[in-house]
């Protein structure tokens, strides 16, 4: 792992998240990239490349300017290479673009989660950029200030198609030397004999390298509520899941299981796209 990205809107959601940026980046020997996202009004977006002698311009620029240099003098950072940009778009497309165009290997973004029609209607930034993001997005919650990554859930299927992110999850779990706790749940929609079950962990867990773990097999109502009752159960730091990244149409009917976990979970949850 080389480059972190850390998206801020200033908030204390978002210097929590730096600060277990600043854990890892000591963990892994990596830059952290911190990034402030500045929506200017579209009668003003003319300004941003012609005529920069609008008042309200120079002012947003030069206040998001100086809060990140204030960021930058943090003890926590102290020792940690840290690069500082502010970028004009909507929050979710610059961070998106951001992290393409600069090859980082995670995003970490603070959340305090939104529920009912609010979550409905318009959703979060950080939802959308676990739903779309390439790279790992590591969520962390209200109150979170340090990550305590050694005991690790990884909730999945263990389908063919999980292989080449767990391969990610296993070098991310190894920063904190984590146990890691596999466990599929099992509902009463996508129900499977528990011989089944374990035949389909064991095949796919076979394919790896990894020693410090323990299979589970988890029955619930659903697979959300099993995800975080498997969690509480064994009192886990951090829970992983992979995402398809769907969009359109497709994701409202369908929804998905990472995003409403990083809405409502309280625990710090990080994400691998397949």
């Amino acid at each position: 792992m080389k480059r972190i990205l850390v998206p801020t809107d200033f908030s204390a959601h978002a210097e929590n998240a730096l600060k277990v940026a600043a854990q890892i980046a000591k963990k892994s020997n990596s830059e952290i990239l911190l990034l402030h996202m500045l929506e200017i009004p579209t009668q003003m977006n003319d300004a941003i490349t012609g005529a920069t002698s609008i008042p309200e311009v120079i002012l947003f620029i030069e206040k998001a300017n100086e809060t990140l240099q204030k960021l930058k003098q943090k003890d926590y950072l102290k020792g940690i290479q840290v690069t500082e940009q502010v970028k004009f778009e909507r929050a979710f497309d610059g961070i998106l673009s951001f992290s393409k165009e600069n090859k980082t290997d995670l995003i970490i973004m603070g959340s305090h989660g939104v529920s009912g029609i609010e979550e409905i209607l318009i959703g979060s930034n950080t939802e959308k950029v676990v739903r779309l993001s390439e790279v790992p997005v590591l969520v962390i919650k209200k109150g979170t200030t340090e990550l305590k990554g050694a005991n690790f859930v990884f909730a999945s299927d263990f389908s063919k198609e999980i292989k080449k992110p767990f391969k990610k999850m296993i070098a991310f779990s190894k920063i904190f030397d984590a146990k890691l706790n596999l466990v599929m749940i099992c509902t009463p929609n996508s129900f499977k004999p528990t011989a089944l079950s374990e035949q389909i962990m064991n095949d796919f867990i076979a394919d790896f390298k990894i020693t410090n773990y323990s299979a589970h097999i988890y029955n619930d109502v659903n697979i959300e509520k099993g995800i975080v009752n498997f969690s509480n159960s064994i009192n886990a730091d951090l829970i992983g899941l992979c995402t398809h990244g769907r969009t359109g149409l497709a994701h409202f009917f369908t929804g998905s299981i990472s995003e409403d976990l990083v809405n409502h979970a309280v625990k710090p949850i990080i994400t691998f796209k397949i």
